[in-house]
């Protein structure tokens, strides 16, 4: 079978991979696609996301939605043949945080795809994956695989909109209208928010916001209040820039929430600390989700106008031809892998 492994920056390999065995208490899926998530691209560009440093081959990918092929022994979930997503996250369901109800914080998670232990969880970019069939999450009905495959960058924008607190009837402004952005505008959108602007430099990115629900539309780098509506309730930082932050902290209101989404370059990111202090600005972190992959799947199943955020579909074997059209954001907002009929 194939799949694509990531050796290190710059040396993305669609290898062929031996079909796993589902253990006890795992399924075997048939992958259909798989979208590509800025994590991969650090991975491919950098070697690594964040702190997580690449230390040896791994399969990439944690946004994948397929079929159910077979079961390992006392293995239930959905029978074989049945459409499901992927939930990616395995916590340890032991730590203080599963215990707090944090799962999505777990210290001793497994997560799909990701260099953050060692050895690396592998990832669900091959056409079988064998994994934890209570992660495996049914589609409700009407939702095909296409759409369903945005259902893991959904939740991350819809915990993102969680830690915010109440948006509904609110003005939420989100910098960075990349794939998660614009999923975080149809997130508040979907929570009520009365009125979403959305920032960034590239014109193709703040198309895709529009087609997401976006009511105002600014060039980040237009000069001085250009196209700016006022005030907003609610930041989130979707851009994982430093600018990003910078812009919601001096465009939210006083007492207002700013939720730092996007992952900062390692190291330390400069901000403007003051104005927490002087404003009373709310600054939260957001960082992946738990039980919003069920709400998601519900949203998508929902509303149709999520497959316009869907710009390329492309064959595993042309993947890294994926990698470079997901990194140029004047060509496209998600792309996804496909995998085997």
């Amino acid at each position: 079978m194939l799949g694509c492994v990531i050796h290190g920056a710059g040396d993305l390999r669609v290898a062929e991979l031996p079909v796993p065995e589902p253990g006890p208490g795992e399924a075997l899926v048939a992958v259909r696609y798989g979208g590509v998530c800025g994590s991969d691209l650090h991975y491919w560009r950098h070697g690594g996301v964040g702190d997580f440093r690449l230390r040896e081959p791994m399969v990439l990918g944690h946004e994948v939605v397929g079929t159910v092929v077979a079961h390992g022994a006392g293995a239930g979930g959905p029978a074989p043949g049945t459409a499901v997503a992927v939930h990616p996250a395995t916590p340890c369901g032991r730590c203080p945080e599963c215990a707090d109800g944090r799962a999505n914080l777990c210290r001793d998670t497994r997560y799909l795809g990701s260099a953050a232990r060692f050895p690396h969880v592998q990832g669900g970019f091959a056409e079988r994956i064998a994994v934890p069939a209570g992660q495996l999450r049914v589609l409700p009905e009407g939702l095909g695989l296409r759409r369903a495959a945005l259902a893991e960058p959904l939740s991350v924008a819809l915990h993102a909109v969680r830690r915010a607190g109440h948006v509904s009837g609110r003005h939420v402004l989100v910098t960075g209208a990349g794939p998660i952005g614009c999923l975080v505008v149809a997130a508040a959108k979907a929570a009520g928010a009365a009125r979403v602007t959305v920032t960034d430099l590239v014109p193709r990115a703040l198309g895709y916001a529009a087609v997401a629900g976006a009511d105002t539309l600014v060039r980040a780098d237009d000069p001085g209040d250009a196209g700016w509506p006022g005030e907003v309730d609610v930041a989130v930082e979707a851009s994982g820039a430093a600018a990003g932050l910078d812009t919601c902290l001096r465009r939210v209101r006083r007492g207002g929430v700013v939720v730092q989404l996007g992952m900062l370059p390692p190291g330390q990111s400069p901000f403007a600390g003051n104005l927490l202090v002087s404003r009373e600005v709310e600054l939260r972190g957001a960082f992946r989700f738990d039980a919003e992959f069920d709400d998601a799947l519900e949203l998508l199943a929902a509303r149709g106008e999520f497959d316009g955020l869907v710009s390329a579909v492309v064959p595993v074997r042309e993947a890294e031809d994926a990698w470079v059209l997901a990194s140029d954001r004047n060509r496209s907002c998600k792309v996804l892998l496909e995998f085997g009929n």
